[in-house]
This record gives C-alpha cells, sequence and structure tokens, in this order.
C-alpha cells in the first residue's frame, strides 16, 4: 500500500517517536508523502537512520536521532536537534513502546514500571517537550498510539493494558487543556497490525489456538492490519481538515472491536 504523494503537511515538522520500525516507520513514511520534515526518534539508532535514508531516497527530509522515551533529557536533547535542523516541531506521533505477556501473579514489579514508563510516562515526556512551541506557533497535532487492549482487556497483559489505558485518558485530558491553542490531540488504538513485534509473538505462540490464521478470521475484515492502516489514519488527523476533531478515540481495528448481539 502506497499513498500518492501531497503536501498537505508542507511546511510542517513532525517528530514520530518509535519511528524506526513497525507503526511508528509507517507513520514516518507517510507524513513524509504529505510532506512534512521528520524527525525520526527511536532507541536503535540503526533502524532511525534506515527510515530516515529510505524518506530521503524518496525525496523527502528526514533526520534520525537515537532516543530512550523514558528520559526526559534525551527527549529534550532530541526535540532541539530536530529544531535547530527543521524549526519547531508542531507535529507528535508518539509511537514509542513495549509490550509483555505475562500472568497477573508473576508480574513483577520491575516489569511494571518497565512497560508504564515507555508506554505512558515516554509519552508524557514527548508531549511536553513539544508542547510549548505548539503554543507559540497557535497550531499543533499530537497523535498517540495506544491500544484495542486498552478498551476491551487483555489477558495476559494486565500491565501493558493498563499502560495504554493511561495513554486513552492522558490523550483526552490533554486535548480538553490544549484546544484553545490550536492545538488537536487524539489517540489511535490500533487493532490486530502485523508488525516484526506481532511476527515474533505469533511464532512463539501468543497469539493463542491457531495463531495468526485465527485472529485474521476473527477479523470481520478478514485480514490482519497494516502499519500504512496506522498511518493513513494518522495522517488525516494531522491535517488542517482534521482541526475539529480533538480527544477522539480513533479506532483502526478491522472492526473487532465492533461487538454483535445476532451471534
Amino acid at each position: 500500500m502506497t499513498a500518492a504523494p501531497s503536501d498537505s503537511l508542507a511546511g510542517k515538522v513532525a517528530i514520530v517517536t518509535g519511528g524506526g520500525s513497525g507503526i511508528g516507520r509507517g507513520c514516518a513514511l507517510r507524513l513524509a508523502v504529505d510532506g512534512a520534515k521528520i524527525g525520526v526518534f527511536d532507541l536503535d539508532p540503526g533502524n532511525a537512520k534506515a527510515v530516515a535514508d529510505e524518506i530521503a531516497a524518496a525525496g523527502g527530509e528526514a533526520h534520525p536521532v537515537t532516543v530512550d522515551v523514558t528520559s526526559r533529557e534525551q527527549i529534550d536533547a532530541g526535540v532541539a536537534e530536530i529544531k535547530s535542523l527543521y524549526g519547531p516541531a508542531t507535529i507528535l506521533v508518539t509511537s514509542a513502546g513495549r509490550e509483555g505477556f505475562r500472568r497477573f501473579l508473576d508480574i513483577t514489579a520491575d516489569q511494571w514500571n518497565a512497560l508504564v514508563n515507555v508506554n505512558l510516562t515516554g509519552t508524557f515526556h514527548s508531549c511536553q517537550a513539544v508542547v510549548r512551541d505548539m503554543i507559540e506557533a497557535h497550531w499543533g497535532r499530537i497523535v498517540t498510539i495506544s491500544s484495542s487492549s486498552a478498551q476491551g482487556g487483555q489477558p495476559l497483559m494486565t500491565h501493558y493494558s493498563a499502560s495504554k489505558g493511561g495513554v486513552i485518558t492522558f490523550t483526552k485530558s490533554l486535548a480538553l487543556e490544549l484546544g484553545e491553542f490550536g492545538i488537536t490531540v487524539n489517540t489511535i488504538p490500533p487493532g490486530f497490525i502485523i508488525t516484526p513485534m506481532t511476527e515474533r509473538n505469533a511464532a512463539k505462540g501468543r497469539l493463542g489456538p491457531g495463531g495468526l490464521d485465527a485472529v485474521v478470521a476473527r477479523t470481520p475484515v478478514r485480514r490482519g492490519g497494516q502499519s500504512e492502516d496506522i498511518a493513513a489514519a494518522c495522517s488525516f488527523l494531522c491535517r488542517d481538515e482534521a482541526s475539529y476533531v480533538t480527544g477522539q478515540i480513533i479506532g483502526v481495528n478491522g472492526g473487532r472491536n465492533t461487538t454483535s448481539t445476532v451471534f
């Protein structure tokens, strides 16, 4: 799936955390196609550089930055680096995250904190680092990546689901606070998206009986999602046309969260 080039975000600067792989990579590539200059933030320097190079090869502008989102100092330094190159970032996509599968009684405090620090605290750090520039510009777009697991719960993932549930309520609260400054804040809770992470989980038998095929069969549209599906929604939310959309949960899940009373 390849998006057609556009200039809907021409002149904008976007930062994508976790931009080196999976959903973050898809969002970085799409926003670059839309004309934005991209700061590709990732814990893995090789992945960040690969995505930045891919954007440049397609005619866009991007700069890789090695960042651990649990470190406010690293986030601030990365934001300053992008600002010095391209100007202030007025688009932020927080895709950096980690997951974990473990029975509730086996989760240690360290494992709990590790997920919360990346998924929720990392989102807080990233947003706070860019919001002042957005307020000054009186324009901003923040898209957080949460999870459908945060909406309905997921066994063996209480720590992950809780951290992503925090992202959803954080997003709604931030939207209420920043709306008067022309800043919208929305969250995309992906459904089952085929990424390197989900492929690893499938290989380890973590998707339950039937594995990947069974998950797809339970999805109304009968396919797994792609990072481009998330990126398309992200692209819309970052545009001027989405200025009246804020504080919303934009599910991109192939209908998996839709309930039916018929069967």
